[in-house]
């Protein structure tokens, strides 16, 4: 990988201390009140909203013009920072992640805050439990207010208050849950055919890509795995079958089943992986493995450098974004059982993000390009990802450094809490 940007190597990346980077990301959000801006969210000023003249193409525009500018305007145009429903859920689980360990008495308190905002800040009009964003989304195949429920969205969220209920037992959590997986039966609409079901992106359009139906998948299947509710697992198998099906000879998987949808990607690629093993996981549902074992040695392959830094597309190295270290680092992390270099790549990755993407302030970088950098500090797409990324390579590097003792030993051990 030839490139004008200066970047330190992947082994250079290690001096930067796991738990130092979180810290000071950790310290920038509380500073920042853990809003932000986010490369869509152009249609949040009203300025660019009257000069859309009601066109989605031009709003199309806007938003790919503020989200490609290394320079950020929104000041300019009247954008303010936000709380983004989805970064929100990821801090939620990640500072689950690290209580279960610590114990720490301010982890628990921002557990607690996390999940009452997002009980509080479910979408309007919907009986179900959904999420959206918090700014107006086109794009090319059809147009979301602020607030339109996304399966990604509610997916995730809804994954981070079965952790709480795992974890607190906390039944307003499970019921919480448990009415988002209604949201997946009963408002999006899916296709059928012999191999399956799959879910579409919201209840108003018809995009069916295969990470979100993925998510779906998992999310049921967890689900179905704690009330015993077998038509959840029906419904989930459906929609594993449906992506598993179109899964290509060389193991990888085109972003959706339309034509225009036919590129592969290094983060949504990863979403597919973890949630097709989380799927396996909770159904205890072998019968794809060979299909798992086979995508994931595609994105460690293909998708990665020779330097082991995450290409954008399978076949364009550049931008590197955050947003593919982020999800690399996670994806690694939860292959850690069938692959034994797994967490040290991941560690090696995150170090490499700290002393590369990690600005003085504690925040990360949106993007490095062949030639400019994109400092803009992205609540959603940089900082919450990297936040639980870090804090689940600072759990493996303390569970590394101080390990849980055997049954019985008298010795020295680290605190672990939980």
């Amino acid at each position: 990988m030839k490139s004008n940007m200066r970047t330190k190597s992947l082994e250079a990346g290690l001096s930067v201390t796991m738990n130092s980077a979180l810290a000071r990301l950790e310290s920038w959000l509380l500073e920042s009140g853990f809003k932000g801006h986010d490369p869509f969210d152009a249609l949040c000023s009203p300025i660019l909203r009257r000069l859309m003249f009601n066109s989605r193409w031009l709003g199309v525009v806007w938003v790919q013009l503020l989200r490609r500018s290394p320079v950020n305007f929104r000041y300019l145009f009247r954008v303010s920072p936000g709380y983004n429903p989805k970064g929100m859920g990821l801090f939620l689980a990640a500072y689950i992640r690290r209580y279960r360990t610590t114990g720490d008495l301010e982890d628990r308190k921002h557990i607690d805050q996390f999940a009452d905002w997002l009980r509080l800040n479910r979408c309007a009009g919907f009986q179900e439990a959904c999420w959206g964003y918090n700014f107006d989304w086109p794009n090319r195949s059809f147009f979301a207010p602020a607030g339109t429920p996304t399966i990604v969205n509610t997916v995730f969220i809804a994954h981070a208050l079965l952790d709480r209920f795992e974890l607190l037992d906390t039944a307003e959590d499970l019921e919480t849950a448990r009415s988002a997986c209604d949201f997946l039966l009963h408002r999006l609409v899916s296709i059928e055919d012999s191999t399956g079901a799959c879910f579409n992106y919201t209840p108003f359009d018809r995009r069916y890509v295969h990470n979100a139906n993925m998510l779906g998948a998992s999310l049921l299947a967890r689900m179905s795995r704690i009330t015993g509710e077998k038509h959840l697992q029906t419904r989930s198998r459906s929609a594993a079958s449906f992506t598993v099906a179109r899964q290509r000879s060389d193991g990888s998987w085109p972003y959706g089943i339309a034509g225009s949808d036919g590129w592969v990607d290094n983060f949504h690629t990863g979403f597919v992986l973890v949630s097709l093993l989380e799927y396996i996981r909770y159904s205890q549902d072998t019968e794809f493995e060979e299909n798992l074992d086979r995508g994931y040695h595609y994105w460690k392959s293909e998708l990665f450098t020779a330097d082991r830094l995450p290409k954008y597309y399978s076949n364009k190295v550049y931008p590197i974004d955050i947003h593919s270290v982020a999800q690399g680092i996670l994806t690694f992390l939860a292959f850690s059982d069938r692959d034994q270099e797994a967490n040290s790549r991941a560690c090696d990755l995150a170090g490499w993000g700290a002393a590369n993407m990690q600005d003085e302030k504690g925040y990360f970088h949106y993007q490095i390009g062949r030639h400019l950098r994109n400092r803009i500090p992205y609540i959603r797409w940089a900082q919450a990802w990297m936040f639980r990324a870090l804090a689940e390579c600072c759990l493996v590097e303390r569970e590394r450094s101080c390990p849980k003792p055997d049954a019985g030993d008298a010795g020295e051990s680290c605190d672990y809490a939980r």
